[in-house]
Formats: structure tokens, C-alpha cells, sequence
């Protein structure tokens, strides 16, 4: 029986960029057997125009307050899960995939799985910001084995992390981990989850011919030595998530060298004082901060 997919998308005032994506999705060479797309209490006619898509094949869930990223899609995987979703294909609401990026996501994913005996917990496409640059923001880390299905004659390479902007996960990776934690709002939420996957089983994969565009207003990547007054409410969030993540699942040790690298990098990139010790609360607040994932319930359990 081959796997059932559902797209699951999160859009907070963004229609136009949503308008794109919904094409897209509906273009695939490979369909997704459902499209899920969690509405962030929009306030700019999204909830007006999703409306008109329900049951056609859309299923739209209208949120009554903004959760975030995070919240937006432990919402949409946990309505997918219930749906009967096999794999589930993740992404923002202006992430632009190629006709053939799901088909060739799930391809190369098989195509790991089969050479990997440990199991390969995730997939994600190559993110560009153009048609010729990669996406800054995007890049997947690489394992230290980075190479070796690409030694075997994939287009693929091992990751230890990637961003939900194509990101694919399987079903059993969902009820052995639970959700994304809700809790972060935004930024790492991602690279947590993605992390908290491969503990036991072993790096995803990067799957270099699935393509897709990442429509940033610019291509630079998010570290903390570009914290300005319009940003620092993101980087707020991200230095306390990043760090509780570390601190909480990791080891103190790799907390503190965090802690260290955001200071070195605010300090490089002359970071005013006053958005300094803003960043640096935050990094002290991920002490008492320690979000549980939410877990969803086996079909068998639910009988």
C-alpha cells in the first residue's frame, strides 16, 4: 500500500504568499492526499478566502489567537494524524515547491530508509531563495557521516536538523516523539524537533533534487549578531527556546556554549545594550523553561 501524505501548511496574514502556495500544492506530479492548513488567526481576508475551500480538498483550521509556528503545526500534524496521514509535509505559508518536490521527497526518503537499517526519522527538500542561491536561512546541518548515501549513488545527503519549510515526517516518527512543542511560539521549534527525532534512530536526510523556494524579503541567515529593534521580539524567542533546548535535552555544557556564542556574536555585531540584556534575560529564563511534547494517540489505542 503505498503512504499516504498530507500537506500541512501555517499561514498568519499572508494571503497572496498562501494563494502561491495552494497552487503549488495542487500542481504536484504526486499529490498529497490531504492539504491541512492551519489559519493563525489571519486578520488580512485569509479566513474569508480558506472559507471557500473547505472540503474542496482543503481542510482548514481557523485558529482563534495566534500560536505561532510551533502551535500552528503540532495543531495541523495532530488533524492529519487523526486523519490517517502517513507521512506529513511540512511547510509555511511561502514555502514554493517544484511540480515534482513531494514526489521526489518521498522517493528519496524510501531510497534511505532502504539503505539506512536504522531507519531515516525525517526528509527535507533543498531550500532556495532563488532559482541559483540556497536559502541562508534554510540550510540543513549536516551529520558528521554527511556522505555516506551519497557514497552509495543517492542524491541525498544526512542532516541533523532542517527547517519546516519542506520538511517531511513519518507517522511513527509522530508517536514516538509526540508534537512539536507548541510552547516555543516560534523559531527553533524545527530544529528541535528535528534533533529530538534522530536521538535512537539516526540522522534525516536532505533530498537534493526535491526544490523548493523559500520567499524571504532577503537572504541572510538569523544569527544573533544582526538583533536590530524590529527582529529582537523573534530573536527573544529563539535565544530562550534554542537554550532550554540545550540545557534541558543536552547538557549543561552545551548550554553554556550557547550562552557564550550568542553573547560573542551580539558583542561582533555591536548589538546595542539595551537589546543585549533583552537577549540575555531570555537566555537565563530557558533555566525554568522546560515544555513537555504533546503526545498523539495510536489509531489502535483510540478503538
Amino acid at each position: 500500500m503505498s503512504k499516504r501524505t498530507a500537506a500541512v501548511v501555517v499561514t498568519f496574514n499572508r494571503l497572496e504568499k498562501l494563494k502561491t502556495v495552494l497552487a503549488k500544492l495542487h500542481a504536484q506530479t504526486t499529490p498529497p492526499e490531504w492539504i491541512v492548513v492551519v489559519d493563525n488567526a489571519s486578520s488580512d481576508g485569509t479566513g474569508a478566502f480558506l472559507a471557500a475551500y473547505q472540503g474542496r480538498p482543503v481542510e482548514v483550521i481557523r485558529l482563534e489567537e495566534n500560536t505561532g509556528g510551533a502551535g500552528g503545526f503540532a495543531t495541523g500534524m495532530k488533524y492529519a494524524y487523526e486523519l490517517g496521514a502517513d507521512l506529513f509535509w511540512l511547510m509555511d505559508d511561502d514555502c514554493y515547491p517544484e511540480p515534482d518536490s513531494l514526489e521526489k521527497l518521498v522517493i528519496g526518503h524510501a531510497d534511505a530508509m532502504s539503505a539506512m537499517p536504522g531507519g531515516v526519522p525525517f526528509a527535507c527538500s533543498l531550500v532556495h531563495f532563488s532559482h541559483d542561491e540556497i536559502a541562508e536561512m534554510n540550510i540543513a546541518a549536516p551529520d558528521w557521516k554527511w556522505a555516506r548515501l551519497w557514497a552509495k549513488g543517492q542524491r541525498a545527503v544526512l542532516v541533523q536538523t532542517c527547517s519546516f519549510v519542506s520538511a517531511l515526517y513519518t507517522r511513527e516518527t509522530v508517536e514516538r516523539i509526540g508534537l512539536p512543542l507548541r510552547e516555543y511560539f516560534i523559531w527553533f521549534d524545527d530544529a528541535a524537533y528535528a534533533r529530538t527525532a534522530s536521538v535512537g534512530i539516526g540522522p534525516g536526510v536532505c533530498i537534493l533534487d526535491s526544490k523548493v523556494i523559500h520567499d524571504t524579503p532577503e537572504n541572510v541567515a538569523g544569527d544573533f549578531s544582526r538583533v536590530d529593534s524590529r527582529n529582537i521580539w523573534k530573536f527573544e524567542y529563539g535565544a530562550r527556546n534554542e537554550a532550554s533546548y540545550f540545557l534541558h535535552h543536552e547538557s549543561l555544557i552545551s548550554y553554556l556554549r550557547f550562552f557564550a556564542r550568542v553573547e560573542i556574536l551580539m558583542h561582533r555585531g555591536r548589538v546595542p545594550w539595551r537589546l543585549r540584556r533583552r537577549i540575555t534575560g531570555r537566555l537565563l529564563a530557558a533555566i525554568r523553561f522546560n515544555p513537555q511534547p504533546e503526545h498523539v494517540v495510536p489509531a489502535l489505542a483510540q478503538v
